[in-house]
């Protein structure tokens, strides 16, 4: 155990203050600007590199909203996000599928179509049509050509229109057709897709333009009124995009404007009911976080997906008017460092101090530094989750170590390393053969099973400072502090810091700090128990944090933002405050 000492700052250093005692002016300055207002949102994702996500499927539905759509527009995405209409449009109804032009079948039960060989007892679509007439101009021409047939319809082929009529399940039974009626039979290609009436059989359109072009739909509204449509039980605004891009499987692409985007983000990320303040912090590091990785998913052919590896986004179903308050008093603002703009990584609630980057992941970021949290303490017994427990024998943490590719036998003790903010930075696992498995950063959490970077094992924990001294004061933490020197005002570096120290000792700023406990065995039950606080990776913002520092602070989102994001600001139609 190392004895903890106070590090105090002295002259040579200058006067160390709080930022909040330093009244920072607006000055003016380039505001962000995003490439683009309409952003591509992967919704339900093929992955051509490797295994698809659990997500893949081959058919989806969309339906209108009640009130808020009545039919579509069919056409395409040019490159620069614009819908390019093709003069096609379905009216006479407004639950539409669209599908892979393969023989599928319907499942009333999941209201999908499926594969033929892989269902059955349902409507039956058929995949090989015969062809009537090519090259038509127009889709009014091609749509009054295809209504002389019963089950005729339109397929629009690199700029021009195909008449189709009849669907068969089998190529021979197609060409009989074709023979009688002299025509040809066209199965189309590992990259058309087929529109048919939710539940039917009734093909309204087709389209094909191989990799080049997807079919874009886009939902007609009436006057006045921002189109809705329904997605698998979910509402989104904007239109659609649905990709074959490998020949395979559907992905789906919910094309809409950043800040209905963000609207739909907010209430998945946060209670809508949270404090306004707290919901707008989320809603400028949501839309800052959209931007920061608009290239992420590029070659699947959207900009960031709708899970947690990106951002919850499931349409607007959960808004309301208090998060919507908050996307609507914070549009146009993103978090800018040094008029760049930043990776905001937020995390469900830190347990009682956030972490530097480096310290989970790889890269050291200048604003994300780890601080300690002390808002949290107002609110951890309402987060369910928020304390936890896991507990394992030496055989069972063994097995652990192996699912991981360590050969080891039964785990005999630990020892930890800690952060400067009392975060695990490492685990060392010894076995009874005296072999040693070490763990860094982020695989602290993978291979315990912990929520956080913040916890103890029997009782090993950090050995915490007793704080610093600055300018007559105790502060915990040197995250957001000022220094004057020479060079004038600036916020105190990271890295490595030295200083003179109360009894004239020049040190690195830290040393009295966090340090190493000793190993411990398991505890008198045979077991190792890991007890720790927080849920997430303790990467810039909490959102309980947030929760708080509105609620039972007062805070400001922007105050929120700059306690949790070192050094940032909110930009603002040209001003940074």
């Amino acid at each position: 155990m190392r004895s903890a000492k106070k590090t105090v700052l002295a002259v040579s250093l200058a006067l160390a203050l709080a930022a909040a005692l330093i009244p920072m002016s607006p000055r003016a300055e380039a505001a962000y600007t995003p490439p683009y207002t309409t952003v591509r949102i992967g919704i339900y994702t093929y992955n051509s590199s490797g295994s698809p996500s659990e997500k893949t499927f081959t058919s989806s539905n969309l339906q209108s909203v009640p009130g808020c759509g009545y039919g579509y527009r069919l056409g395409y995405f040019d490159d620069n996000r614009d819908f390019v209409d093709i003069g096609a449009s379905i009216t006479d109804t407004d639950e539409i599928t669209v599908t892979m032009d393969k023989n599928m079948v319907y499942n009333a039960d999941s209201r999908r179509y499926v594969p033929l060989e892989e269902g059955s007892g349902g409507v039956v679509l058929g995949c090989f049509h015969l062809t009537a007439a090519t090259g038509i101009m127009d889709f009014a021409s091609a749509s009054a050509m295809a209504a002389q047939y019963p089950d005729g319809f339109v397929r629009y082929e690199n700029g021009s229109f195909t008449v189709l009529k009849g669907q068969y399940t089998s190529s021979a039974d197609a060409r009989d057709a074709a023979s009688a009626e002299g025509l040809s039979v066209d199965s189309g290609t590992a990259y058309t897709v087929t529109v048919v009436e939710t539940g039917t059989n009734r093909i309204l359109f087709e389209f094909d333009c191989g990799t080049e072009r997807s079919i874009g739909i886009m939902p007609i509204a009436p006057e006045g009124v921002k189109a809705q449509t329904y997605h698998r039980d979910c509402q989104y605004y904007g239109g659609f995009s649905f990709l074959r891009k490998t020949g395979d499987k559907l992905t789906t692409v919910n094309y809409v404007n950043v800040e209905d985007y963000v609207k739909g983000v907010v209430p998945w990320e946060m209670s809508a009911s949270w404090p306004l303040e707290a919901l707008k912090a989320q809603a400028i590091t949501a839309r800052t976080y959209l931007m920061a990785n608009l290239t992420k998913h590029k070659t699947l052919g959207f900009d960031i997906c709708n899970t947690a590896e990106c951002q919850a986004y499931h349409g607007n179903s959960r808004a309301n008017a208090n998060s919507d308050m908050a996307v609507d008093q914070t549009a146009g603002q993103y978090l800018t460092y040094q008029g760049e703009l930043c990776e905001t990584y937020y995390t469900s609630s830190d347990g009682g101090a956030t972490e530097n980057s480096e310290n989970v992941w790889t890269a050291a970021i200048p604003y994300l530094r780890g601080v300690v949290d002390p808002y949290e303490k107002d609110i951890e017994s309402i987060p369910s989750q928020y304390h936890y427990t896991v507990s394992y024998t030496p055989s069972q943490l063994a097995q652990r170590l192996r699912d991981r590719g360590s050969n080891c036998s039964d785990i005999a003790s630990i020892r930890m390393t800690f952060t400067d903010v009392g975060n695990v930075k490492s685990i060392t696992f010894t076995d009874t053969r005296g072999r040693n498995f070490t763990f860094s950063k982020s695989d602290t959490r993978g291979v315990t099973g912990c929520r956080s970077q913040r916890f103890t094992v029997n009782g090993l924990g950090p050995v915490q400072s007793a704080g610093y001294c600055v300018n007559g004061q105790t502060v915990d933490s040197l995250s957001g502090l000022y220094a004057v020197g020479s060079g004038g005002v600036d916020v105190l570096p990271s890295g490595d810091l030295y200083v003179i120290t109360g009894q004239g000792e020049i040190g690195k700023l830290g040393d009295g700090g966090v340090g190493v406990n000793d190993s411990v065995g398991p505890d008198a039950s045979g077991k190792f128990v890991f007890s720790g606080t927080g849920w997430g990776h303790n990467v810039g913002m909490s959102q309980w944090g947030a929760y708080s520092m509105a609620k039972n602070y007062g805070m400001t989102c922007e105050e929120i933002l700059r306690f949790y994001y070192t050094g940032t600001e909110v930009t603002s139609t040209g001003l940074i405050y």
